[in-house]
């Protein structure tokens, strides 16, 4: 595997929104990998260190922002970038994901092409 390829984590319960992220990202510059809870999720960026996390909000077992709050207290998985995906909006919402330090946030339904156009522009980074 050639090193501009990279691994995105998509962590999400709803298995028809993983599919159709993962469906949506499908290139040969991306390795997709994907996770239906929060603890799953932690699993595989330990296995994996991926370069981008796209977390749900709101899982069972683990929410997406206690998965934030663990990878944030060790040093190998301090800086991976994370794109929420909520259906949560409003202001109280985007103030929670501002102290997160979330790469990005978007907010169900999304465009496929929002969804494109964040991914490169935190991978790009």
């Amino acid at each position: 595997m050639s090193s501009s390829v990279k691994t995105i984590l998509i962590a999400d319960d709803d298995a028809d929104l993983r599919l159709l992220v993962q469906v949506t990202l499908e290139n040969p510059t991306y390795r997709i990998l994907t996770a239906e809870d929060g603890c799953k999720a932690l699993d595989a960026v330990r296995e994996s260190q991926p370069d981008l996390l796209i977390l749900d909000w709101m899982m069972p077992g683990l929410t997406g922002c206690e998965v934030i709050a663990q990878l944030r207290q060790k040093p190998e998985t301090l800086a991976i970038p994370v794109v929420m995906l909520t259906a949560k909006d409003g202001v109280e919402a985007r103030e929670q994901t501002v102290s997160l330090a979330l790469a990005g946030y978007l907010v169900k339904p999304f465009s496929p092409l929002e969804l494109i156009n964040k991914v490169r522009e935190v991978l790009d980074q």
